[in-house]
């Protein structure tokens, strides 16, 4: 049974089936490498960081993330350079571990689009207030402050 298709993916479950395909980056707080289910033939990006606590006295703790990828993006990961880094390209579901030794799959897409639509506000405000600072209100003025604001959405292709 695909990961995928499995809302708690046990830790051991994974130790048992996930092999390492190449190590793509790493250092004393960080690694990515590609990794394979041994069962499904399935490739994930593995991304594993060590969190130092430092109201534990420094203690670390080791977190890991499970990216599925499609047969195109593990070859532009590891010939073409696709990007892959924590978290700009981790726009899609992914594992993530949790306690009791649990994966769980965690979708940062609520997210994202709540980060577009702060973006958006952002521009309407802005726009809002320069139409405020001219200080000219007619109709002609209102009817061009819309269609501006129409133009320059975010469906428009030039936001």
């Amino acid at each position: 049974m695909s990961f995928q298709n499995m809302q708690i993916v046990p830790g051991e479950l994974l130790e048992q089936r996930i092999v390492e395909v190449r190590e793509l980056k790493a250092d004393e707080f960080e690694q990515y490498s590609v990794v394979k289910d041994e069962e499904t033939g399935e490739h994930y990006l593995h991304y594993r960081y060590i969190h130092r606590d430092v109201a534990a006295a420094g203690a670390l703790s080791a977190y890991h993330q499970l990216l599925p990828l499609e047969t195109d993006d593990v070859l532009g990961i590891m010939f073409g350079g696709q990007p892959y880094e924590y978290p700009e390209a981790w726009t899609k579901p992914f594992l993530r571990n949790g306690p009791d030794d649990q994966y769980i799959w965690f979708d940062p897409r609520p997210a994202l689009e709540a980060d577009e639509d702060e973006r958006e506000a952002q521009r309407i405000r802005e726009t809002l207030l320069r139409f405020k600072q001219r200080g000219s209100f007619s109709t002609e003025d209102v009817e061009r402050l819309f269609r501006d604001l129409d133009e320059q959405g975010p469906d428009s292709g030039k936001s």
